[in-house]
């Protein structure tokens, strides 16, 4: 049977700007090339964003790409940096880190995954660390950075790469995108949601009493949810019972030195902090519990460890962790803020947003939203929420930290079931249990595990195909043919003065 075609959606309004809001416009208006219909989105420039998420992961390139989007122009017009992985210092206990890198580490050898040979090896007393082996790894600690497609046949050639932005210039970016694609904008602030008898949106009503109508309505209102909380009443899933942190203190300061490719997450007596380095400046904040710190406590606390003067005032941000019950009720989508919060440890933030656009052109309805369509969305979006979830509970309850009461308090928390799962299961044989299309896959978990203290006592058995005689030997010569390689690149800051430096060093707030 063929889709009706005078049911097709004429008319998309996005409800809320900012890197949500204009993510979803500059997707929409490429995806769809006018086949939806109008395109508009409702802002006010009396109302502020959030805009303190900076740091990405990987799979927001993809989103470069899919927009046709040279990422050279973009990593200039937004002031970005490279990003190779993240740097955990003090997690597992003060003064020890850890890395966990994008990409791969070592090589498959014979039917044995690298990391299986590798820890044969450092049971059997082998010295060398599981990141001497990732190229990204040894690239942050080196301060060093290259295009890894550039460099394929060499040792680097397995990194990934994310980037370091400015958000509020990501959102004019891609604001500037979508308007030359047909985007329209309303500058206005949405007063009240009307609702028709069957539970579907059916126009907003703005402070100044016009009328925005729609069909289908996408809901970037922040922490707000303007529609899918307040209009259509969709319930929360709370997760703070496992994320404890509840609160933010974000300031931007001047950079002292040349930005590292990667993240920092320092762990804090009741927290942790990150620092976020652009090409002009650098993002710091410190993500906290307030049953344990006020925000005057937190505020002081971060700025005693920043490097370089402020430029701009400290904000507070408040947020609970978790995500709606339906992320597509009726005709509304909830993307970032407005669907769920999961705190920024991972950087996941925007890559949600991505992903929730491109499971909604996967299910594209029609006028009348099947609820089967919305209903498999929803179950693929909160799935990916709950691995997302699990993955950044992991860093907090595998802690050896008991200096406060925070900590001891993540130490005795009750696991999710499926986290708890894939714990036992790693500690059996360093084995993970990998869902299809899952963003934090063996890399990601063996890389915390290690970090975190948590090394099988055993390694899988088809390791023993591998005469091991001379293993210990290879490993060292594979460690070091990748350190002599990344010693030969352009530092980070080199990398960008040849390829993408921003053309002023102006400072946005």
């Amino acid at each position: 049977m063929q889709a009706d075609p005078s049911r097709k959606i004429r008319k998309v309004c996005i409800v809320g700007g900012g890197t949500a809001g204009w993510m979803a416009a500059a997707l929409l208006s490429e995806h769809l090339k006018g086949a939806l219909g109008q395109i508009e989105l409702v802002e006010s420039d009396d109302i502020g964003t959030i805009g303190v998420g900076e740091s990405t992961v990987p799979p927001f390139l993809q989103l470069l790409a899919k927009l046709g989007v040279d990422e050279q122009v973009f990593v200039r017009e937004v002031q970005a940096s490279f990003k190779l992985g993240i740097e955990f210092r003090d997690w597992k206990a003060k003064g020890q880190s850890y890395f966990h890198p994008f990409g791969t580490i070592g090589a498959p050898v014979d039917l044995a995954d690298f990391y299986q040979v590798w820890l044969k090896a450092a049971l059997q007393g082998y010295p060398g660390g599981l990141q001497d082996f990732a190229p990204a790894a040894v690239m942050a600690r080196e301060g060093r950075f290259t295009l890894p497609f550039k460099a394929a046949r060499t040792p680097v050639g397995g990194a990934s790469y994310a980037l370091h932005v400015d958000a509020k210039r990501v959102a004019r970016f891609l604001r500037t995108f979508a308007e030359a694609r047909g985007v329209s904008r309303v500058e206005g602030i949405v007063e009240d949601v009307r609702v028709r008898d069957d539970g579907f949106v059916d126009h907003l009503v703005l402070k100044d009493g016009r009328t925005v109508e729609a069909d289908f309505f996408i809901d970037c209102s922040g922490f707000r949810s303007l529609l899918i909380g307040k209009a259509l009443k969709v319930g929360y899933h709370d997760w703070s019972h496992w994320l404890l942190c509840d609160r933010a203190i974000a300031v931007q300061t001047e950079n002292v030195g040349p930005p590292a490719p990667y993240t920092l997450a320092q762990a804090q007596d009741y927290g942790w902090r990150w620092r976020i380095p652009l090409q002009h400046r650098t993002g710091n904040g410190y993500v906290f519990c307030s049953q344990y710190l006020s925000d005057d406590e937190a505020t002081a606390s971060m700025m005693a460890q920043v490097e370089g003067a402020p430029v701009v005032k400290p904000m507070v941000v408040p947020f609970k962790t978790g995500v709606r019950e339906r992320l597509w009720d009726k005709n509304v989508l909830a993307l970032g803020l407005a669907g769920g919060f999961i705190e920024p440890l991972e950087s996941t933030a925007i890559h949600l947003i991505y992903r929730g656009l491109d499971f909604f052109f996967r299910f594209l309805p029609d006028r009348d939203c099947d609820p089967v369509l919305a209903d498999e969305y929803n179950r693929r979006m909160i799935a990916d929420y709950e691995e997302i979830r699990d993955f950044i509970v992991l860093h907090y309850c595998l802690t050896e930290r008991d200096d406060t009461p925070f900590w001891r308090a993540c130490r005795r928390m009750e696991l999710p079931p499926e986290l708890k799962r894939k714990i036992a299961l790693f500690r059996s044989g360093g084995r993970l249990a990998e869902g299809l299309d899952e963003l934090f896959r063996a890399v990601s978990w063996q890389s915390v595990m290690e970090g975190m203290g948590v090394r099988p006592h055993t390694f899988h058995p088809l390791t023993n195909r591998i005469p091991f005689d001379d293993v210990p030997g290879q490993l060292d010569h594979a460690a070091e043919l990748l350190r002599r390689v990344v010693a030969d690149l352009p530092t980070h800051q080199q990398f960008i003065d040849r390829h993408c430096a921003a053309p002023s060093p102006q400072v946005s707030a």
